[in-house]
């Protein structure tokens, strides 16, 4: 350990003037010996914070140093809802931007025109009249303002690479653009048409972006003698070959009668709160324990187990979770996805994708302490 330096100092003294409102944890680092650790922080007292004494290498103090960070977490999610007032008028005030896509000629443009109550792009038979990515602003009768995204039809890539056509490359580039500046994604299929391998990459690409989505069946009236079961088994079919967006509501509409259309922006409203929203620390542990309880993660053939130590939302569009874990190793992808699912079955989220992270976690020292003892107390009894 270098000890305090001039540098130290330096800092310290910019964080009290410019943070002396936020929460500062001093981490002394290198301070392999837990006996000695509180002696080497010592003269770092002099920079006016309580320091902690950890080490990267060993480990020793790290657990307290995230404790104390999870603690102060606790604390600020606690303030949210009565400091957050900056928080929810920024909210307010933005303007939610909701993209058009899918493959040529579903009937994207009819379906922004027939949102906007106006000719605002060209609509044809014609495969492609749509190049570029066109903005629109929509205001509804509550108020609410959106801004709307026509897209270019998305073909294979290998249809686009034969075609040899530049202006339909770019065009594809600017769809796949404008799914990432875009807050939901309306996925347009055609009913008659089969769902393809192309609807199924954009549907990758719309998860991967992290965006919420609503999948839209145009051309609903084309389908005959519809009833409750002939739509269930067409939603069982959409389910099926568009899996990864599972979670995604389904709108039936008509873009050429205007018949339904209006639900595409009140599903676009939901799923846009749903990728906003915060679940509560307390609750979101509590569906956690459930899980675990319900599904202990599997043991590995040398007797261990993981331990999942705590849960937080670190995130919002998409909601992000952070489990703590003794060792993320431990958990193999099938039990990540059963905790993916119950957390979504019990803490809802429906139209947008969650992202769960898992971070490994070494034992604090009072729990390696603890540890010991009990081991101890076990070859005392054995014995």
């Amino acid at each position: 350990m270098a000890g305090l330096v001039a540098a130290d100092i330096e800092i310290a003294d910019w964080l009290r003037r410019n943070f002396s409102h936020k929460c500062i944890i001093l981490a002394v680092n290198k301070c392999e010996s837990p006996r000695k650790g509180q002696m080497q922080a010592l003269e770092f007292w002099s920079l006016g914070f309580t320091p902690l004494p950890i080490s990267a290498i060993t480990g020793t103090g790290t657990g307290e140093l995230l404790d104390m960070v999870c603690s102060e977490l606790k604390k600020f999610e606690a303030l949210q809802g009565l400091e957050g007032l900056d928080d929810v008028e920024e909210d307010e005030n933005r303007v939610p931007a909701i993209s058009i896509v899918g493959r040529p000629n579903v009937g994207k443009s009819s379906i922004l025109n027939a949102l906007v109550g106006e000719d605002r792009t060209i609509v044809s038979p014609v495969s492609g009249t749509t190049r570029d990515a066109i903005d629109t602003e929509l205001t509804t009768v509550d108020g609410q303002k959106y801004k709307l995204i026509d897209t270019a039809g998305i073909r294979r890539r290998a249809a686009v690479a034969s075609a040899g056509s530049t202006t339909e490359t770019l065009s594809v580039k600017r769809a796949f653009s404008a799914i990432r500046r875009s807050d939901v994604v309306a996925l347009v299929i055609e009913a008659m048409a089969c769902v393809s391998e192309q609807d199924y990459k954009i549907a990758e690409r719309i998860e991967k972006e992290g965006k919420a989505c609503v999948i839209v069946v145009n051309k609903w009236d084309t389908i005959p003698n519809k009833n409750n079961e002939s739509t269930t088994h067409y939603e069982q079919d959409v389910r099926e070959k568009l899996r990864v967006l599972d979670w995604a509501p389904i709108v039936y509409c008509s873009a050429i009668n205007g018949n339904s259309v209006e639900k595409i922006i009140s599903a676009a409203s939901l799923v846009e709160k749903e990728r906003s929203r915060r679940l509560g620390t307390s609750i979101l542990n509590q569906v956690v324990r459930e899980a675990v309880a319900f599904k202990a993660p599997p043991r590995t053939r040398g007797g261990k187990r993981g331990r999942v130590y705590y849960t937080t939302q670190a995130a919002v569009r998409p909601p992000t979770f952070v489990l703590f874990v003794n060792d993320a190793k431990l958990f193999p992808e099938p039990y990540r996805r059963y905790m993916h699912k119950q957390l979504r079955s019990d803490a809802g989220f429906p139209g947008t994708p969650i992202r769960l992270l898992w971070r490994s976690r070494k034992r604090t020292d009072r729990q390696q302490r603890r540890s010991n003892t009990e081991a101890r107390g076990a070859l005392v009894a054995a014995s």
